[in-house]
């Protein structure tokens, strides 16, 4: 059973001239263990489509599903800090709080305790290939592959099935970029989440296990 699905949604930017629609009827489904790609031109819904998924907004018509169920008819906050978790490519890091710091956050808003948050954080930035120098180490101390691996670090403390990754590599230089990728497709392949990336990089799409294309809002 997927894990979670659109069906037909469509979504409509307005200005006070226009109305600009993003998405036109979207239909597709994701399953745990899978690493999926979402590509297509700048403007074509890629990023509307994610933060639908994230349920940082809701579709203007047509549903998106979380285990069967509407995010429409879900707390979307709970489901946010449960199910989901974002990676950026801007990192979005908390610049005043060190790497381990940074990691406990989403723990802390769980309400796990100090003491067992820090030693999951120590054992989440190991798990990405961190060092543990890099433990106080500030964002601006760090490269931006190194930034990275902190923010998908963050993101796996929530424990959550989805994994959505917003142009990950797209800072990143080839290497580290594989290296993001290696994680990515670890996280789906060893620990069954469901992880949906959206990139320009074709790296990244040839080592996905379904790639959708979206072009001018429509799956083609």
């Amino acid at each position: 059973m997927s894990i979670l699905e659109a069906k037909e949604i469509v979504y409509t930017y307005h200005t006070k001239y226009q109305r600009i629609p993003a998405l036109c009827g979207v239909s597709c489904s994701f399953d745990p263990g899978k690493l999926y790609a979402i590509i297509g031109s700048s403007g074509g819904g890629k990023t509307t489509l994610l933060s639908l998924l994230a349920g940082l907004d809701l579709p203007e018509s047509g549903q998106v599903l979380y285990c069967g169920v509407s995010t429409a008819a879900l707390n979307r906050n709970e489901y946010r800090r449960k199910n989901v978790s974002v990676v950026y490519q801007s990192f979005n890091l908390f610049p005043l709080l060190n790497a381990l710091e940074n990691v406990m956050v989403p723990m802390g808003l769980n309400r796990v305790s100090e003491k067992e948050a820090k030693i999951r954080a120590r054992q989440l930035l190991q798990s990405v290939g961190l060092p543990q120098t890099t433990e106080r180490q500030f964002p601006k101390m760090m490269s931006g592959g190194e930034q990275q691996r902190v923010a998908i670090a963050r993101a796996l403390a929530s424990e959550a099935p989805l994994i959505l990754a917003d142009e990950p590599t797209g800072n990143l230089d080839t290497e580290n970029s594989n290296h993001i990728v290696d994680i990515l497709q670890s996280l789906a392949h060893e620990q069954n989440r469901c992880v949906i990336v959206i990139t320009h990089d074709p790296g990244v799409a040839e080592r996905a296990d379904t790639v959708l294309r979206l072009v001018d809002g429509r799956l083609v």
